[in-house]
């Protein structure tokens, strides 16, 4: 037995390439002739075997017991995550350093030219390709097969250099991905807007529905002589219903793409050495969904950072032909290096200001898993109170004059979530904890649930007084830029995009004067309130405008006189999410004890409000909120783990009212369910009955090999 494995080690260690039929045969001399440097084991290869000539040597057989105790072992293969068995249909393929995976997993992985091991980075001389009858083999490489093995057989291929002939007169092929980058990304595919245009379906009426825009009072009556200089007044929003996803089932042909606006979407993805392995191959499934779910309108770009950045696919419309180029530029990635934030968000900044045409919607993902080892750390003091005077800095991260909101995901416990939560907060985007590998795919459905479903573009909401003796105290609009004019007589939300059913909530102040003499009336005016935004279809300008918002001034006030349960839980959200921003600033001054006092203080606050007494969702979700968060201050290692970047998460989610994922779950708390749209849950929906399904099918526009 010991002969045999030293004639094994010595065949793998030579430069032998060894194809292993099934066979039971064990004394059959190696084959002559020097291949590859890799072995191929497959355990289809007994069809194969039996169609051979019974003269035809048979091959070496120790490699035989090597292939049965692979196929026996419960190893997986790294790049799809899946056991590599014996009886699977599976080809096996083993490289030069001795690493396995599945033939048809890594032969995707390397079609562009990647020559790295996944695993252990080595860099190897010969790589595998996916082959059969008829297929052409590229310049620069050779098919080998077995002696009379059948030639019309799918045989899976080895490519090994060898010397190119100078006078041949093979014509290369351009390679799909451009070897150096061009200095302006003015690249990008053209539109076709004019079909755009002309395509746009309006049976439903649905992207044509006009936003909703409500007015609360905090109670319906004010006694005539009292004065209320805190007086609350609730201005609600919903965006129009979307047929998006609405019974379109699991594939994305089935949505109807001329009823929504489309989108021009750049991902920002770190390559750097800490995502090596699962976290990469992972990333990768999470980007095929991504790539899968994009309409033939939609233009997709995708930068990938590690010490340097470098972008890896043009803007180019995702037609069936574009998505299969991507999902070739996002498996050919590899892990290696360090992590350069900034300079991946300024190449993604550079490619959005650079395009010649613009879709309607566009919009930035950036994740990663690390600690910024380049410029960004010196701009932001990390887990520092110093954080909102230095977020002037962050707009240099991404190309000067471009707005577009950067949706970042954290990933891991090593992440820096402070610098993360500011990128987003400055560009108007949101902020996710990715603590779970496994949740990355449905992270990023969430997200584009969103981003495919935009009906409302620009909005702006102007609040003004109805009454002379009325001045607006404040506005409560979360991290929504507003501004109150001098004279505190209007004021203004700059509330931006909203998606399909997508609801906002903002809280003014105003005081309320006493009712004397003779000019007392039963009701007083108090705002009026108007909207203006674009339809991102027609380009169309719409201006809402609301009846003026009044309340009852009986002399006497009845039982009736309670405080509305919409305006005091929004309330409840907005003080929540002040709590939070005060436990954080304690835990990074090294107080936990006071950072889990103040949110333990506004909880029994909260659970005697009335909107809390009365069962409301919002108000139980957010108790269960703030009680994970002092879970998570429980000791300074569990903040830094995981604390701080659950906080920050929540933060985002509740500033801009819009669901991001938090920790290890994106739907698994009812108070993410609370801004979750119907065209996210769809989207959702979807990651996870295609997260059933094996991995290859997200990375590989190829058939799966029967």
């Amino acid at each position: 037995m010991g002969s045999k494995w030293r004639k094994v080690k010595m065949a793998l260690g030579s430069n032998f390439c060894v194809y292993v039929p099934t066979d039971n045969t064990e004394d059959s001399p190696p084959q002559s002739g020097r291949f590859s440097g890799a072995a191929l084991l497959s355990p289809a290869s007994e069809q194969w075997n039996s169609g051979a000539s019974a003269a035809a040597p048979r091959p070496w057989s120790p490699a035989l017991r090597l292939s049965k105790s692979l196929s026996r072992s419960s190893k997986k293969c790294t790049i799809c995550l899946t056991s590599m068995k014996r009886g699977e249909g599976q080809a096996i393929f083993t490289a030069e350093c001795s690493h396995s995976f599945h033939f048809h997993c890594i032969a995707s992985n390397v079609k562009h030219g990647n020559q790295i091991c996944p695993v252990c980075r080595a860099k190897w001389k010969e790589v595998p390709l996916q082959g059969s009858a008829g297929l052409d083999i590229p310049l620069g490489g050779t098919q080998i097969s077995p002696i009379n093995w059948a030639q019309d057989n799918p045989v899976m291929t080895i490519i090994r250099p060898f010397p190119q002939r100078q006078n041949s007169n093979r014509r290369v092929a351009a390679p799909i991905f451009p070897l150096s980058e061009p200095a302006v990304f003015n690249d990008d595919e053209a539109l076709d807007l004019q079909s755009s245009t002309k395509n746009i379906d309006t049976t439903d009426g649905s992207s044509f529905k006009r936003l909703l825009l409500e007015t609360y009072t905090e109670v319906p009556a004010v006694s005539r002589l009292t004065v209320v200089n805190d007086f609350t007044v609730m201005v609600h929003l919903k965006a129009p219903v979307s047929t998006f996803g609405v019974n379109s089932g699991s594939t994305v042909s089935q949505v109807n793409q001329n009823s929504r606006a489309p989108v021009d979407l750049v991902t920002v993805l770190d390559i750097s050495g800490s995502m090596a392995g699962t976290k990469l191959a992972l990333l990768k499934r999470a980007m095929g969904f991504v790539i899968q779910n994009l309409g033939p309108a939609d233009r997709l770009a995708v930068i990938a950072f590690s010490s340097t950045a470098r972008r890896l696919f043009p803007l180019r419309k995702m037609s069936d032909t574009g998505k299969q180029h991507a999902l070739q530029a996002v498996n050919s990635l590899v892990a290696n290096g360090g992590t350069n934030i900034a300079e991946g968000l300024r190449k993604s900044g550079k490619v959005m200001e650079d395009r010649r045409e613009k879709n309607p919607v566009a919009s930035i993902i950036l994740l990663s898993d690390g600690q910024d080892t380049y410029t960004v750390g010196s701009s932001l003091v990390s887990g520092s109170t110093q954080n909102r005077s230095n977020k002037s800095n962050l707009p240099l991260l991404i190309h000067p004059g471009v707005q577009i909101p950067v949706h970042a995901f954290g990933f891991g416990a090593d992440h820096d979530a402070t610098l993360m939560h500011s990128i987003s907060e400055v560009s108007r985007g949101t902020f996710s904890f990715i603590e779970t590998e496994s949740v990355i795919q449905d992270a990023f459905a969430q997200c584009i649930g969103g981003l495919l479903s935009v009906v409302v573009k620009g909005l702006q909401v102007i609040i003004e007084s109805a009454n002379p003796n009325i001045l607006l105290r404040s506005l409560k609009a979360g991290s929504y830029k507003n501004q109150l004019m001098p004279d505190r007589k209007s004021g203004c939300i700059d509330v931006g995009d909203l998606y399909a059913d997508e609801e906002r909530d903002f809280l003014v102040s105003i005081n309320i004067p006493e009712e004397t003499g003779f000019t007392f009336l039963n009701e007083t005016s108090l705002l009026k309130v108007n909207c203006y935004y674009t339809d991102p279809l027609t380009k169309e300008t719409v201006k809402l405008v609301s009846e003026n918002v009044t309340i009852k001034r009986p002399e006497n006030l009845g039982k009736e006189n309670v405080v509305s349960i919409k305006v005091d839980k929004q309330r409840n959200r907005l003080q929540s999410a002040e709590a939070m921003e005060q436990a954080r600033i304690a835990a990074e001054e090294g107080d936990l004890t006071r950072a889990v006092s103040i949110l333990e203080n506004f909880r029994k606050v909260l659970s005697e409000s009335v909107s809390a007494k009365s069962g409301d969702r919002l108000c139980m979700a957010l108790d269960a909120e703030l009680k994970e968060m002092q879970d998570r201050m429980a000791s300074r290692h569990m903040y830094e783990h995981s604390g701080r970047a659950y906080v920050l998460s929540g933060l985002s989610s509740h500033s801009w009212q819009r669901a991001t994922a938090r920790g290890d779950s994106t739907d698994g708390a009812s108070l993410v369910q609370a801004y979750q749209t119907p065209s996210m849950t769809e989207m959702l929906t979807r990651s996870q009955a295609n997260l059933v399904q094996p991995a290859w099918s997200s990375l590989t526009s190829e058939p799966r090999p029967r």
